[in-house]
């Protein structure tokens, strides 16, 4: 597969907006929490560019292999905390966003673990992500093949 654009060439000033929103969820979130968050919506919508870069960011950050690797498996999984889980939880639902939006079971455990000001910036990562998903899967932008 052949990437179709280099989106950073040729729209640099709607690239630099986008990494505005970046910079603040990096800046805002849990950075273990948003690695998680990253990978998950970046395995849901199949970016193989997000999946590789988030997994090497995790695991440089001291993330575990088995945490990572259970991501794909997180409401089975025993390895993540009740945040982390909530997070993962909104993750799913902002990601697969349907006709009848965010679950309210999934917004009320969200907002028990999380206060106000950490959702809004939960929910802003989850947004930055799914539009860099966006992007690069349709741009069809491709990992390193070497690292």
């Amino acid at each position: 597969m052949t990437q179709r654009m280099n989106m950073y060439q040729v729209a640099p000033e709607a690239y630099r907006a986008v990494m505005g929103l970046e910079n603040y969820v990096q800046s805002n979130v849990d950075h273990t929490v948003l690695e998680l968050v990253k990978l998950r919506a970046s395995m849901t919508n199949g970016c193989a560019f997000c999946v590789d870069m988030h997994s090497r960011d995790a695991l440089a950050a001291g993330e575990s292999n088995r945490r990572l690797f259970s991501v794909a498996a997180w409401r089975e999984s025993p390895f993540f905390s009740e945040r982390e889980r909530a997070a993962l939880a909104l993750t799913d639902a902002v990601t697969r966003l349907g006709e009848h939006g965010v679950p309210d079971e999934v917004w009320d455990e969200a907002s028990k673990v999380w206060s106000e000001k950490e959702l809004a910036d939960l929910v802003m990562a989850i947004a930055t992500i799914n539009v860099w998903n966006r992007i690069a899967v349709t741009t069809r932008a491709q990992p390193p093949t070497e690292v």
